[in-house]
């Protein structure tokens, strides 16, 4: 699972730190952190991870207009959103931004495994 590449957007720290932490877990060793959207993109352009894992609610850029871009960048990334902010409206909006999947926070080990499972290339 080396080969491996996965993005972690989050503007809390102890948010990135756990997720990171969960990931490496998983035996995914290739775990990048960033804080916020405009991160976000910049890193997705400079290392294409084979998964995004973005939080919505951020400062300097949200997780919508972030997903919007690194869509427009590359239609094929695969995102997927990891929010508090459940409300029905920003999940819309993400999916329909291009996100692939939706975790909410706290987020849940098993969850997380299962859906690395189903989005990552075969």
């Amino acid at each position: 699972m080396s080969d491996i590449k996965l993005l972690v957007c989050d503007d809390s720290i102890l948010a990135r730190k756990s997720m990171t932490g969960m990931l490496n877990s998983f035996g995914y060793e290739n775990v990048i952190e960033v804080s916020n959207g405009e991160d976000a993109v910049n890193k997705y352009k400079e290392e294409k991870p084979d998964i995004v894992f973005l939080d919505i609610v951020m400062p300097v850029k949200d997780g919508i207009t972030a997903t919007k871009e690194i869509i427009e960048f590359d239609p094929h990334a695969v995102i997927i959103v990891i929010s508090s902010v459940g409300t029905q409206t920003h999940l819309r909006e993400v999916i329909k931004a291009g996100a692939r999947d939706f975790i909410q926070k706290p987020v849940d080990a098993e969850l997380l495994k299962q859906v690395l499972d189903h989005n990552l290339p075969s």
